[in-house]
């Protein structure tokens, strides 16, 4: 069994119905003892996951669950963003009359789905960390019970992930009747004894199952949810559906694709070149139309999400750890752009149009100088840290054949640079209409996690060797 193994895991399930029933014990004006309950227990798993670092493979519940340094990483990585979230929560649930538990609560249900996700060892934890993350998520989405937006963008996104949910869970189960086994091993040694090209069901289940992983990237044409329920959200359920879980798409995609069925990669990587095309194409393109923020960034999500397939799909230890970086930086500097919402939001107002950042850098220049940051980081100019990680994609790409894919994802980055570049210039270049000097009152913790936000982006820019090295290894490790 190895309970050990599992004990980060088994510690979080054990302090979230802790936390609950805290809840249920303090009134809201004591809800601070929840909000710290919260961070503390994220911060005590954290601890729990540095302690389970080893160069050794192991596995636990009887090959059911993997711990790696891959996992140990990622988990990490969900951990931190996941606390920085928290952080960035407290103002804006106040202000709103929804600072509860229950917020809490879900988001602690959703990074233990997250993180049984990552390292799950066969077919059906894979999905059971997949489920418990999603219906999570979709009660999030839909917290703000008295906004009809969130209502209605939680309704989409249960329906569609529904249907994505069925497509992956078909795929899974044609995989395990060719193979005879939910092992993810297992499954590998029967895929390398095969022609992929030429088996017919085996496709058919592949292409299931990266249907299914497309949707949960939010990478096109699978990426109808993504604008609607980023608008919909309210904006910190926004700041956790753009971050920590594509931090674990990335490591159900490792786990699915590369362990489980690397030696087919001649069937997924054609697949993956399509998505990766699309989503590069209509997220770089749609954005520019685009006036709300919020869904700015929901189609520059699908494009970021089309280069962190471009380095899967090379399907060689340098492009994958080119994707974990990406995907890792990413989730980090999107959180601070989402963080500058929340910081110019108010009750009743929420500073989602572009037109809302107007005279930014007159009125706070700190907060526009840290939103430049974050978006020219997300456009790739250096020496951001945006900038290494998409020239690591593209580098492992062009080694890997694809060059005419490098070339395209290259002139797709230049025209997003427009629309980040016009929110620079609405913020730099343009005057105030109306009196909307005031911005969020939030505490210390906030503003320093602010800066912490945008220190990160311009130090892994400047040495992205530590986190890149760091992947590397993990790959090397957990492969």
């Amino acid at each position: 069994m190895n309970i050990a193994l599992a004990i980060p895991e088994i510690f979080l399930l054990s302090m979230a119905c802790v936390v609950l029933l805290l809840d249920l014990v303090f009134k809201d004006k004591n809800r601070f003892v929840t909000y710290m309950s919260a961070i503390a227990v994220l911060g005590a798993t954290a601890l729990f996951v540095l302690a389970e670092f080893s160069p050794d493979k192991a596995t636990a519940f009887y090959g059911m669950y993997a711990a790696d340094n891959l996992a140990n990483v990622l988990k990490l990585s969900v951990l931190l963003v996941m606390m920085g979230v928290f952080i960035y929560s407290r103002a804006y649930l106040q202000e709103r009359n929804i600072f509860k538990g229950e917020f809490y609560l879900l988001s602690l249900l959703a990074t233990l789905g997250m993180m049984i996700m990552i390292s799950a060892n066969t077919l059906l934890v894979v999905y059971l960390g997949l489920e418990l993350l999603s219906l999570a998520l979709y009660a999030l989405v839909a917290f703000n019970r008295d906004n009809k937006k969130s209502s209605e963008a939680a309704m989409k996104y249960f329906i569609l992930g529904a249907i994505a949910s069925g497509m992956l869970l078909y795929g899974m189960s044609i995989i395990y009747g060719l193979s005879g086994s939910l092992n993810l091993y297992d499954i590998a040694a029967y895929v390398s004894s095969q022609s992929v090209m030429t088996n017919i069901v085996l496709l058919f289940g592949i292409s299931f199952i990266v249907a299914g992983l497309g949707f949960k990237f939010g990478v096109a044409p699978f990426h109808m949810w993504v604008p609607d329920v980023y608008h919909g959200a309210s904006t910190i359920v926004t700041m956790i559906l753009g971050t920590a879980p594509k931090i674990a798409a990335f490591a159900i995609a490792m786990r699915l694709l590369v362990i489980g069925m690397e030696s087919g990669a001649e069937g997924w990587q054609q697949m993956l070149v399509l998505l990766s095309v699309l989503s590069l194409i209509i997220g770089n393109v749609i954005a520019i139309a685009q006036t709300n923020i919020k869904r700015m960034f929901a189609y520059s999500t699908i494009s970021h999400m089309g280069f962190i397939l471009l380095g899967i799909l090379s399907a060689n230890e340098t492009g994958y750890a080119a994707s974990m970086f990406y995907a890792i930086t990413y989730a980090v500097t999107a959180m601070g752009g989402f963080a500058i919402i929340i910081l110019l939001s108010r009750a009743g107002f929420e500073a989602d149009e572009l037109t809302d950042l107007r005279g930014l850098s007159t009125r706070h220049p700190w907060y526009a100088f840290a939103m430049l940051l974050f978006l020219f980081a997300m456009a790739g100019f250096p020496p951001l840290v945006g900038f290494y990680a998409k020239f690591a994609v593209l580098e492992a790409a062009v080694h890997a054949g694809y060059l005419g894919l490098a070339v395209l994802a290259v002139l797709m980055s230049v025209i997003g640079a427009f629309y980040y570049l016009r929110a620079v210039k609405i913020m730099y270049f343009e005057e105030v209409s109306e009196d909307v000097d005031s911005a969020n009152s939030v505490h210390l913790s906030f503003k320093s996690l602010l800066m912490i936000n945008g220190i990160f982006v311009v130090f892994l820019g400047l040495f992205p060797g530590i986190l890149m090295s760091i992947c590397l290894k993990a790959i090397q490790y957990g492969l």
